[in-house]
């Protein structure tokens, strides 16, 4: 079941602990980076917060001491809130507090909810974040992540691993790839623009991985063990996981080190790619892959190609001075490979849900390497300086069917009877991003924060496009069948500055006011070659060029006012941004010959422009009967402008991303906790979110049969108007410590549309309900977890690519371009942990 790790991986292990070589800098204690912890509940049986925790609350009275909240060690345990409930600390704000005190919109996932719900990636964070859509399109890509509705693009069974409209955070670094959650405190979920804190990429929110943290004077070590089965699957999977705190010099030097393997079988079989390309005929008459005698001759049959094979681990080095100074250098490495998509071909040629009709195997191997340095220092009793770099590299390569692709572009390839084409991608991500800034610590009515920012983002992708056989065919000097290939190399530079101010103005009411200034700048290099119009075996690019730039100011306002220690209500105007860009396509090269297919981008489809939005917020957050009641409501009216909205060039109908929509998302957020007794807790999220277009944009969606217009009151693709979910834990006690502990959560998602107001064939995938059940046992040293996943088996589809005007024969080639990703169905399994 579990493979043994490769002699790399191994070698890797080893180098991590080279990081405590590297050179030190300066640390603070207490600072932002440091994760909440929660207090120790004296007689407290195993249960634990059941939900994700939205809060939006009241300030301090005026006069109170911000020293209060940023100098208390995030090791030590917080004081039990009255009636039972424990205290929650976030750092969302860029200092240290109570998330009760923290008067902007979070959603706080704790870490006793995550081992509960096996919360092991971002994917599976949006059954319990209220207004948030992560779509699940499998291993192959980090998946495309939506919140409040702010997304314009069509759905894709490929996923994405580039930046969207929410960004992503671990600790105090901005990063592009969805590592494994081991030993995650917990998860911040800011919901709504973020713009001036968070600036890059947070049009309509963020998330925030909060790590645990080194301990400079306690050994320790944990370990995770899980086996499980899925249906649909011909083998099990299985999961190890390992954690290992270790003192290196007492009060001042300690590394801590995560470490992973995954083992997802996978249930998407592969059963007709060929098996000699070229030779092997893709079908046997028009809608029919033939007698069995037939497929046998033309097909391999792979089972269960969506399997995940991930290794990953963070390691961080914790080096302390003295209680004021202090850093963490961390590295982390995660490697992800998986045979194909999750994904089917919508029934075509009658395959079935589990099944993937395309004519060869679409591996795709993900590599990510992040260095990080964060460093602390407190300035008196006046401020805390941060200074934080990283840099991040991501390698992606995967192998996709292309043969519909060229059908579709009408070159006659069809006419070859055997024809075929595969594309091979290769995509490279470089990252530096550096941040400096200073977070008030004095005493007073007034506090602030103030930093500046720098971004450097480099892309480099180059696309191989394959038609097997069909140059000898065709008579044609190429024996490598290459018949396109791209290359385009992107670079962004981005600066900023921002800042807040907090004025406590009289007990229970605050204000805050906030900016931030952006400049960038972005540069496309690139070019096409069409060899098989070109002398074997050179490959000869059209290359060219061409840059932009913009800058912009956004700003933030807040009041919040607590009317009496059980009810807050605050008001928000804040307004985000994401940057422009260059499209990862190659300039045409000018003038061009109407004699020669082309695949390139024209001077107006190079760039596009930064988008806004404006958000509009009131919310309220309540406890009653000594916080065994807590709920939070928020409403919100966000109006997004300049928005980014996919289109494809004249040219080759490649993919590229332009400006030219206006849009509105309105909707509110509520989540509520309720301790119905001791040993038992109920929570519920419910989130309403109608998106659409509010301005006329022509060309905003296209296929093969043409393009559509999107229009006012079209509703935005990719999440969902209506979420909820219920979660139950059940805790029985029993003698030493131990329990016996019941876990049951229903997750509702609403319908999904695939492309904007289903313009061009979009397509209106069905809501869903599942549920997940778990019977732990605890003991203070171990525990042993039973669980079910997708109890009933749920069939479910999650995104789309492509329209069903695709399903259709040309020339007697039935095309397979349609597809739909697919929940993971039903998972069933035990998990062991054990401290030492």
């Amino acid at each position: 079941m579990m493979k043994g790790l490769s002699t790399k991986k191994t070698w890797l292990l080893c180098a991590t602990m080279f990081i405590s070589c590297a050179p030190m800098g300066l640390v603070v204690s207490a600072s932002a980076a440091d994760t909440a912890t929660k207090s120790t509940k004296a007689g407290q049986s195993a249960t634990g917060k059941a939900g994700a925790t939205t809060a939006s609350a009241p300030p301090k009275p005026s006069g109170t001491t911000q020293q209060s909240t940023t100098t208390v060690s995030a090791a030590e345990p917080t004081a039990k809130a009255s009636g039972g409930g424990e205290q929650l600390f976030v750092t969302a704000s860029r200092r240290r507090t109570k998330l009760e005190d923290s008067a902007i919109n979070i959603s706080v996932v704790d870490k006793k909810l995550m081992q509960k719900e096996r919360i092991n990636d971002i994917r599976d964070l949006s059954s319990f974040v209220p207004g948030l859509t992560i779509t699940d399109t499998g291993p192959g890509s980090s998946g495309n992540i939506i919140m409040r509705g702010l997304s314009s693009a069509s759905t894709s069974t490929f996923g994405t691993n580039t930046n969207n409209s929410v960004g992503v955070y671990l600790g105090e670094v901005p990063l592009y790839a969805d590592f494994k959650m081991i030993d995650i405190d917990q998860l911040e979920v800011l919901q709504g623009p973020q713009g001036t804190l968070y600036g890059l990429g947070t049009l309509a929110g963020a998330v925030r991985y909060m790590p645990h943290r080194p301990d400079l004077n306690k050994w320790s070590a944990d370990m995770t063990s899980k086996v499980f089965g899925e249906s649909h699957s011909d083998s099990p999977g299985g999961e190890v996981t390992g954690t290992f705190n270790i003192p290196i010099i007492k009060d001042h030097v300690a590394f801590r080190t995560v470490l992973g393997y995954y083992n997802d079988p996978g249930f998407m079989d592969y059963n007709y790619t060929l098996k000699n390309p070229g030779v092997s005929s893709p079908q046997a008459g028009t809608g029919t892959f033939g007698t069995p005698g037939q497929q046998a001759e033309n097909y391999n049959r792979r089972r269960d190609l969506n399997y995940d094979h991930t290794f990953t681990t963070r390691n961080q080095l914790l080096v302390q001075v003295n209680p004021n100074i202090k850093a963490y250098l961390t590295y982390m490495h995660q490697e992800t490979k998986t045979g194909g998509r999750q994904a089917n071909g919508a029934g075509v040629m009658g395959t079935s849900e589990y099944e993937s009709p395309w004519r060869y195997a679409e591996p795709s191997d993900r590599t990510t390497d992040l260095f990080s340095g964060e460093f602390f220092f407190n300035l008196f009793h006046f401020a805390q300086l941060v200074h934080t770099a990283a840099y991040t590299h991501q390698t992606v390569d995967y192998t996709e069917d292309n043969t519909d692709l060229l059908i579709d572009l009408d070159y006659g390839y069809q006419e070859y009877p055997k024809f075929s084409s595969y594309a091979k991608n290769h995509y490279k991500y470089t990252q530096f991003n550096e941040e400096l800034r200073l977070v008030s610590t004095h005493k007073g009515p007034v506090s602030w924060v103030l930093g500046g920012f720098y971004n450097d983002l480099k892309s480099d992708y180059d696309r191989h496009e394959y038609t097997p056989g069909y140059a000898q065919w065709a008579g044609i000097d190429r024996p490598d069948n290459l018949e396109y290939a791209s290359i385009v190399h992107n670079k962004t530079q981005e600066r900023a500055v921002y800042g807040e101010l907090t004025y406590h103005i009289i007990k229970g009411l605050q204000i805050t006011g906030g900016f931030r200034y952006f400049d960038y700048d972005a540069l496309v290099t690139g070019g096409t070659a069409l060899p098989l119009f070109q002398t074997y075996p050179g490959v000869n690019y059209s290359m060219n060029h061409g840059t932009t730039g913009a800058n912009g100011t956004i700003w933030k306002a807040n009041v919040s006012y607590r009317f009496n220690p059980n009810i807050m209500a605050y008001f928000t105007y804040s307004t985000g941004y994401r940057v422009g860009g260059a499209n990862r396509v190659a300039p045409c090269q000018m003038p061009m010959n109407p004699n020669t297919q082309h695949a390139c981008a024209l001077p107006n489809e190079m760039f596009y422009e930064p988008d806004k939005t404006r958000n509009v917020e009131l919310g309220v957050r309540g406890n009653f009967f000594h916080r065994r009641l807590v709920f939070t409501l928020a409403g919100y009216n966000i109006d997004w402008t300049n928005v980014q909205i996919p289109g494809q060039t004249k040219y080759g109908n490649v993919g590229i991303t332009k400006n030219g929509a206006a849009a509105v998302s309105r909707g509110f957020d509520a989540s509520v906790n309720v301790r119905v007794t001791p040993n038992f807790t109920v929570s519920a999220t419910y989130a309403y979110t109608d998106a659409h277009l509010t301005k006329y944009s022509p060309d905003l969606v296209s296929n093969v049969l043409g393009s559509y217009p999107g229009r006012p009151g079209d509703r935005l693709p990719g999440s969902t108007k209506n979420s909820g979910s219920i979660i139950a834990n059940y805790t029985i006690p029993l003698d030493n410590g131990r329990s016996l502990q019941l876990n049951w959560a229903t997750t509702y998602v609403g319908s999904i549309y695939s492309r904007v107001g289903l313009e061009g064939y979009g397509y209106r995938m069905p809501s869903y309900v599942t549920h997940r059940a778990a019977l732990t046992y605890n003991t203070k040293q171990w525990s042993l977890d039973l669980f079910v996943n997708n109890l009933t088996n749920q069939y479910a589809v999650t995104a789309v690519s492509n329209d069903s005007s695709s399903i259709r024969s040309r020339d007697g080639v039935t095309e397979r371009y349609y597809a739909y990703s697919v929940l993971t169905p039903r998972t069933f399994g035990l998990e062991g942990r054990v401290h030492f």
